[in-house]
């Protein structure tokens, strides 16, 4: 029988193609607690850490969450623009790459370090008006937002550029990828990292992949997978509040 009550926070993987809110709502069922919120959320195609409070007395705590340092690790694809500025989006026609060597795209990378403006995609949770970005892009109406500043502590190329890999979708475009590391602030939009770096060296640049590894002190090392988790064993696993807190000091 699940406990009718349990409290406490809990590391989850999100894989990819579910929402956060999706994550919120099979911990619900596995629960049976109503009032369960996540502090910093992750697109839909991107899997990784999602810091996740379950009971009213979690959620109030998440506030102390929410503005923490994350790490990423992502796959840049240069040569093509998105809609959405990932791979799930309409994708341009491919601009070639061949021109482009290391030490340039080495250089542009570096360029984002510390503090910069940067305008979230088109296709955000930001709302304006009462109405989020994406639901405004669907409507046919894109808006812009003012530049935000962040901060990119440091951001490094973790494998080589490769102009004869495919991509997934499978059509040979022949655009390089660039798997990059990012630790950058809260509210950073990796997406807005690729979309400007392609900017930057003339030929257009978005995200195919995209992973959380770390909020503040706390691991995907640590993470739970829904395949771990089951309504009999999900209490054990929550991590008590005062405990959790205390790897804020």
């Amino acid at each position: 029988m699940i406990p009718i009550l349990m409290t406490g926070f809990i590391l989850i993987d999100k894989p990819e193609g579910i929402t956060s809110f999706d994550v919120v709502a099979r911990l619900r069922r596995l629960t049976g607690e109503k009032r369960i919120g996540h502090a910093g959320t992750l697109d839909p195609f991107a899997t990784g850490l999602l810091l996740v409070a379950v009971s009213r007395e979690a959620t109030r705590e998440l506030q102390k969450f929410v503005g923490l340092d994350k790490h990423y690790e992502a796959t840049f694809v240069l040569g093509a623009s998105s809609t959405t500025d990932d791979v799930k989006g309409e994708l341009s026609e491919p601009i070639s790459t061949k021109h482009l060597t290391k030490e340039q795209i080495e250089e542009a990378l570096q360029s984002f370090s510390g503090e910069i403006d940067q305008v979230p995609p088109t296709y955000a949770a930001i709302k304006v008006q009462g109405k989020k970005l994406y639901e405004l892009a669907r409507e046919g109406k894109p808006t812009l937002v003012e530049p935000r500043r962040v901060t990119i502590y440091s951001i490094e190329t973790i494998a080589e550029t490769d102009q004869r890999t495919p991509l997934n979708p499978p059509l040979v475009r022949g655009e390089a990828r660039l798997q990059v590391r990012i630790h950058c602030s809260s509210g950073t939009y990796i997406r807005s990292i690729a979309r400007d770096l392609g900017a930057k060296l003339g030929v257009g640049g978005y995200v195919e992949s995209l992973r959380r590894t770390s909020i503040g002190p706390f691991t995907i090392e640590n993470a739970f997978t829904f395949d771990q988790l089951n309504p009999s064993n999900i209490e054990s696993h929550l991590v008590q509040i005062d405990s959790f807190l205390s790897r804020l000091t």
